[in-house]
């Protein structure tokens, strides 16, 4: 059983990478799509009760943010993963841009993110930490062993 837990910031990648990734074999939890903590907490809980597999998909950029996750995950036997999207803020707003509606989000609040963004640690109750970045030809770049660069938050990329 598996708690995959997102970080980053808005326009990073998160949820076509969930597409990708996890669409066919992990339960995606997401406040854009349940918009209040009461319903993320509900979906949360029956899928750790239901020994789902699931994703966090949020930004997260706190470890206090993280925290409400990994400590019951853990406490009802999963393993927590998290996946870190090392984008820089330029490229963000870039890709932000490309979204149309609701789904775009004022820069503001990109950039109020960006700045308190932590990356994730195994300190924090993770398994293991995943550094995704997105190549020029627009691909997904898993790396399994980051270094302490890849985690810098605020690295340009």
């Amino acid at each position: 059983m598996e708690a995959i837990i997102f970080v980053g910031v808005q326009g990073s990648g998160k949820t076509s990478f969930y597409r990708q990734h996890f669409l066919e074999s992990h339960v995606r939890i997401s406040l854009d799509m349940l918009r209040t903590r009461h319903r993320e907490q509900l979906l949360l809980a029956a899928c750790l009760q239901g020994k789902q597999p699931f994703v966090i998909d949020n930004t997260n950029p706190l470890p206090s943010d993280r925290a409400r996750y990994i400590e019951p995950a853990r406490a009802a036997g999963f393993r927590a993963v998290a996946y870190f999207f090392a984008t820089s803020l330029r490229e963000a707003i870039r890709r932000n841009n490309l979204r149309e509606g609701k789904q775009k989000i004022p820069i503001p609040g990109i950039t109020s993110t960006f700045r308190k963004l932590q990356a994730p640690t195994l300190a924090e109750g993770f398994d293991a930490v995943y550094v995704v970045t997105i190549s020029p030809e627009n691909k997904f770049v898993v790396t399994t062993e980051p270094t302490t660069e890849d985690l810098n938050p605020h690295r340009k990329i």
